[in-house]
């Protein structure tokens, strides 16, 4: 059962969420800053919307949708920034319904494409995606952060 992810059930998410940023090497993960941050996104949010997904009332994934603009096709995008399943629960379908889930709410508001990114190594994931209907392009991914 896939539901949008409020106030009310943050908390049990933000074990997953603390999984993913681990899975992904995050040196420093702060669950009071993840609460806040992930606390202001909601269905109804223009930046964007968690979703998660339980299986007998348990919380086994989550996918976060963000909002943004692409200048190459002026028009709105929706990011899939995070999709995380519990190993436990990888292969029964899980991620791929958060997708179509992510991209059937894209689409009602307004976005024209849902878009995401993966580590190169990410094999699992690659996976599923390589078996949706997606195209995959190669990009160069940068960051710039400001010096202290």
């Amino acid at each position: 059962m896939i539901e949008v992810v409020t106030r009310q059930n943050l908390a049990q998410v933000l074990p997953l969420i603390r999984a993913y940023q681990t899975f992904y090497q995050v040196a420093d993960i702060d669950d009071e800053k993840n609460h806040v941050f992930f606390g202001q996104f909601g269905q109804h949010n223009p930046f964007g919307c968690q979703f998660l997904y339980k299986i007998d009332e348990k919380v086994v994934a989550f996918a976060t949708v963000y909002f943004c603009f692409s200048s190459t096709i002026a028009h709105k995008v929706a990011v899939m920034n995070d999709l995380y399943v519990i190993p436990e629960s990888r292969g029964q379908g899980v991620g791929r319904a958060l997708i179509n889930h992510c991209l059937d709410f894209a689409l009602s508001q307004g976005a024209c494409r849902l878009q995401w990114t993966t580590a190169m190594d990410n094999h699992t994931a690659q996976r599923l995606y390589d078996s949706l209907e997606a195209s995959k392009k190669p990009w160069l991914f940068y960051t710039y952060t400001q010096k202290t």
